[in-house]
């Protein structure tokens, strides 16, 4: 019998098998004490956001609301999607979610919460980063290759919901209802002698239904491969060019001339995806050029995390908190023209962006009431809708 993987399934996860360990003894210390039935305020917030970006996209809130679903405890949270920032004009962190209950209830969990978090938001703002750099055109998210398999459905998901349009792997297409997307690996034409063999072998076998994109540039010049794919399969939607950076040369006039080839031999309507190493800034280099869409992989699936703490803010109803924290519960708002945040110690407070001078929406939500959902799950396309619209916001207002 084949040994087990080094993966957590989801019974140790909710056993709480992969915490820091110094969470379950802090547990037992507590009820030791008799304190097994504090309750507490811990938030959640980020000190600073990766790489200087100035904003990040809150996601993976829908895995902590399924972890934590069942727990006697009241979670608030901004819903999934939000474009926010760390702090507020006052260098306040901001929480993105507040939970409130008997501390051992909950705090075992703060490792595998943390998790669902931190990774997923980081990738999600690198995949909204690069949709925005792609100026409306295609990306394709094709990471998984470069982290764990077991969390591909995680990696996938936060690329979609950061703006990808598509995901490759079927388990991650599932999570997202959509049709997973791909071309074929270099593997198949150097197994089948030629691009012409694997080409008229990839028509020939694969369902109709799955869109015909070759892949170009594993023997010939992307050029005559592009006009000879577009000869042979009379139903090609694409070429994709994976051209190494050792023969790319100027990667855009690459682009163009093959686009060139293509439209003086007929083939205007075949689209051209680029792929291979891109990131935010090779996406802005050459979003100008011909290029129909992007598959991008490693740049997004390995993110920076955004550094998420959660912390005690109150004991029995009183402030209190660590050293370079700030106390109280406090609730969450933003501005809706510029998404300045803003934070006040009562809900429905009257703010006013410090920036635009218009007044502040409070955007915290109640999603568990003593463990029981309060409102439905939103799909992954919904989020992802949500997050392109807010993209679009801070592009009007010229702060992306």
């Amino acid at each position: 019998m084949a040994e087990r993987l080094f993966i957590a399934d989801e019974g140790e996860i909710r056993k709480g098998t992969t915490m820091d360990v110094y969470f379950d003894r802090t547990k037992q210390i507590l009820m030791a004490r008799g304190m097994d039935k504090t309750e507490v305020t811990a938030e959640v917030t980020a000190g600073s956001i990766p790489n200087k970006w100035p904003w990040a996209v809150f996601c993976g809130l829908e895995e902590v609301i399924r972890l934590m679903e069942g727990l006697p405890i009241d979670l608030y949270a901004v819903p999934e999607g939000t474009v926010f920032r760390a702090r507020d004009s006052s260098s306040v962190r901001v929480p993105l979610m507040n939970i409130q209950g008997c501390y051992c209830d909950f705090g075992v969990y703060e490792t595998a919460m943390l998790g669902m978090i931190c990774q997923p938001s980081g990738i999600a703002t690198s995949a909204s980063r690069v949709k925005c750099a792609a100026k409306g055109k295609d990306v394709f998210a094709f990471g998984n290759r470069r982290m764990h398999p077991g969390i591909a459905g995680v990696i996938d998901r936060s690329c979609y919901i950061g703006g990808c349009d598509a995901v490759s792997s079927n388990f991650g297409a599932d999570l997202i209802d959509r049709e997973p997307v791909g071309t074929v690996p270099h593997a198949l034409m150097l197994m089948m002698g030629s691009n012409e063999a694997a080409f008229k072998a990839f028509d020939e076998i694969i369902d109709p239904k799955v869109g015909r994109i070759m892949l170009i540039d594993t023997f010939e010049d992307e050029r005559f491969a592009a006009v000879n794919a577009a000869k042979m399969i009379k139903s090609l939607k694409g070429v994709r060019l994976d051209t190494p950076s050792s023969r790319r040369g100027n990667f855009k006039e690459l682009i163009n001339e093959v686009r060139w080839e293509l439209d003086i031999n007929g083939f205007k309507d075949v689209r051209i995806i680029a792929s291979g190493g891109l990131d935010e800034e090779s996406v802005k280099a050459i979003v100008d050029s011909a290029v129909a869409g992007f598959g991008v992989g490693t740049s997004i699936a390995n993110a920076p995390t955004l550094d998420f703490s959660m912390d005690i803010v109150e004991k029995d109803g009183k402030p209190i908190a660590k050293r370079g924290k700030f106390s109280g519960r406090k609730f969450t708002y933003r501005c809706p023209r510029c998404f300045t945040m803003g934070v006040s110690l009562i809900p429905d407070d009257k703010i006013d962006c410090p920036d635009c001078s218009v007044p502040m929406e409070m955007i915290e939500k109640l999603v568990l009431k003593k463990g029981k959902r309060v409102c439905d799950p939103v799909s992954p396309t919904e989020i992802r809708k949500s997050v392109l619209e807010q993209m679009e916001t801070l592009r009007s207002t010229d702060r992306l």
